[in-house]
C-alpha cells in the first residue's frame, strides 16, 4: 500500500497566524478550503429559499469578499473551526442582502472559484432537505463532501503508486457497497488473505485521509476527534 508520504494539508491555524499579514500562503490555503466548502455551502443558502441561479450567484458572492477582505481579523480563535466560521459569516452575510440584483451587480456573476456548479446541484437535489434545518443541512453536506476529498486523496495516491486499479476494486469495501473477498481476489490475481491485508491496510490509510482533511479546518489538533464524531452525527441524521 502508498504510505510512504503524508497528505499535504493547508492548515486552518496557517491562515488565523497569517490573517493580519495576508499572505500568500494564507490566501491559498483560504482558497483550498473555500473550494471544499461550496457545496455545504451553496446548500445552506438553496435551503434558506433561494433559488439554484440565485444561490450560486450569493455563494460565489460570499467566497469572493471572504477572499478579497479582511474579515478573517475579526475572527474569534477560540472558536478554532473554519466550520463554524464559515456558517456564522455566511449567515450573517444572507442577513444583509437586501437586494438581489444588487448582489449580481457587485459581483455574483465572477467566478472567484472554479466549481461543477451542476453539480451542486444535483447533490442538493439528492439531499433530505425537507426534514433539515438549513444549518443541519449544511453540516450534513459538509460531512459528505469531506468523505468524498478524502477518497479522492487515496485515489491521487495509489494511482502515483502505480495501484490505480486496485484501489477501484477495493473502494466498495470502505464505502459500504462490499465485495467478497473471494471475487476480489480472482479479479485481482490474489489469494483472499492477501485481500485481507489490503482492505485492512486501506481502512487504515482511509482513517488517517480522513484525520488530515479535518486538521486541516481546526486550530488545534486536540479538536479532531470532535470533528469526526460529528461528521458521523450529521451523516446519521
Amino acid at each position: 500500500m502508498p504510505t510512504d508520504e503524508p497528505f499535504e494539508t493547508t492548515r486552518w491555524s496557517l491562515i488565523l497566524a497569517a490573517r493580519d499579514r495576508g499572505s500568500s500562503e494564507a490566501r491559498a490555503a483560504l482558497a483550498e478550503l473555500c473550494r471544499a466548502y461550496w457545496h455545504p455551502l451553496y446548500a445552506f443558502i438553496r435551503h434558506h429559499g433561494h433559488d439554484h441561479d440565485t444561490a450560486e450567484d450569493l455563494t460565489q458572492t460570499f467566497f469572493a469578499r471572504l477572499l478579497e477582505s479582511n474579515d478573517l481579523a475579526r475572527v474569534d480563535r477560540s472558536r478554532g473551526k473554519f466550520r463554524a466560521f464559515l456558517l456564522a459569516a455566511c449567515t450573517h452575510f444572507l442577513a444583509n442582502e437586501r437586494d438581489r440584483q444588487r448582489t449580481r451587480k457587485r459581483g455574483g456573476d465572477r467566478k472567484f472559484l472554479s466549481i461543477d456548479r451542476a453539480d451542486a446541484e444535483r447533490c442538493y437535489g439528492l439531499e433530505l432537505s425537507h426534514r433539515l434545518t438549513p444549518e443541519a443541512l449544511f453540516t450534513r453536506r459538509w460531512a459528505m463532501t469531506l468523505l468524498d476529498q478524502t477518497i479522492d486523496d487515496l485515489r491521487a495516491e495509489f494511482t502515483r503508486a502505480g495501484q490505480g486499479e486496485r484501489f477501484e476494486a477495493l473502494k466498495p469495501n470502505l464505502t459500504g457497497d462490499r465485495v467478497p473477498y473471494a471475487d476480489l481476489a480472482a479479479r485481482l490475481n490474489m489469494t483472499v488473505g492477501a485481500v485481507q491485508v489490503a482492505v485492512h491496510r486501506l481502512r487504515q490509510r482511509y482513517r488517517e485521509a480522513l484525520r488530515a482533511r479535518i486538521a486541516a479546518t481546526v486550530d488545534d489538533p486536540a479538536k479532531i476527534d470532535d470533528e469526526i464524531r460529528d461528521l458521523f452525527t450529521a451523516l446519521s441524521s
